[in-house]
């Protein structure tokens, strides 16, 4: 090579540092161990893959830490980590409302947040199915037949109609107690919800059941929104959100541990987050969302700005995964909460 030239030859052939780090690998489907491979095993194998493979493998690690924790304290009282679930309501619309239904029945969560839509949707599918439409499906169109598309989702004008007729009457009912002095907030009004759709496809189902709380902050905004605002020149019903802060806090001040699980991003990544900063910081924290982090927005902010305010402790577990929710946490949960 004494022709190559000098400049190229040190570019190319830099001698190396000694990386001490483990090797990458990944899943050998001829090896007997890997035929029908369970979900939680597949996921170990994607530890040292590389890019979201290693992410999603580390999520689990994550949350099976958190699920897992046990400590007895000073009073003999057994403790364990209280856990916040987010979800946005595009995931409720979705398939994965089967998915999130599963870990609220088995009392695998402490609380939840999620949005207005996060609410009404789980409610009226249980009055009116959702169906799977395209992407590319024109809004105009769709609008001239009554059709309202949510992605690939498609979701008829009707289904909210059966909703209206469905909810007005229990509205009603709730003035009346308002008035007998019961003071509604929105935890205690989707629980509410919950107790009376009596459906066991529901997520809002089994958090009354079960009594986790349901927190929605902007619990106004979409059909149920609608609803109390066609509902409000009827009565006055009142919202308290006031109570509800002081409850959702209050859980993290006196959580023995905290760990959050976020779905998406927006209100109910924040929510949370803010929740677990009244305790300096959670003690594990998944987030999974695609939202980037360049233009500010804590939607796409990565756990360490969170770190900096003081939602997620410095110590703590954590790790981000970039990635669509429904493609992700069916797989997630088989290798976690329903490994066992």
């Amino acid at each position: 090579m004494s022709d190559t030239p000098a400049i190229a030859q040190e570019a190319v052939l830099k001698p190396s540092e000694t990386w001490d780090g483990p090797l990458v690998s990944g899943i050998d489907f001829d090896k007997p161990e890997n035929k029908n491979v369970r979900a939680k095993d597949l996921v170990k194998q994607m530890r040292y893959m590389g890019f979201q493979a290693s992410a999603l493998a580390e999520a689990c690690e994550i949350i099976d830490e958190m699920r897992s924790f046990k400590e007895i304290d000073e009073n003999g009282v057994e403790q364990r980590t209280t856990i916040f679930l987010g979800y946005t309501s595009n995931l409720i619309s979705s398939g994965l409302r089967s998915t999130l239904k599963y870990l609220v029945k088995h009392k695998m969560v402490s609380a939840i947040v999620t949005t207005g839509g996060g609410v009404e949707e789980d409610l009226i599918k249980c009055l009116a199915p959702t169906q799977m439409g395209d992407f590319a499906l024109p809004g105009a169109d769709l609008r001239e037949r009554g059709l309202n598309r949510i992605g690939n989702l498609i979701v008829p004008n009707d289904n909210y109609t059966k909703f209206e007729d469905w909810i007005v009457p229990i509205l009603k009912q709730m003035h009346v107690e308002q008035e007998q002095g019961f003071n509604w907030t929105p935890s205690k009004l989707i629980d509410r919800l919950g107790k009376e759709i009596n459906d066991e496809e529901s997520v809002l189902y089994w958090a009354h059941k079960n009594q986790i709380p349901v927190f929605s902050p902007a619990i106004t905004d979409g059909s149920l929104g609608d609803m109390l605002f066609f509902n409000s020149y009827k009565n006055d019903l009142r919202v308290d959100l006031v109570e509800d802060i002081r409850k959702i806090n209050s859980m993290s001040i006196n959580a023995y541990r905290a760990g959050m699980i976020l779905l998406g991003g927006g209100l109910v990544k924040h929510h949370i987050n803010n929740a677990c900063l009244m305790r300096n910081g959670a003690d594990y924290a998944v987030y999974i969302n695609t939202g980037q982090e360049f233009d500010g927005s804590d939607a796409g902010a990565r756990p360490d700005e969170a770190i900096s305010w003081g939602k997620i402790k410095a110590d703590a577990r954590n790790v981000k995964l970039y990635c669509e929710v429904t493609a992700v946490f069916p797989l997630i949960v088989a290798a976690t909460f329903a490994s066992d």
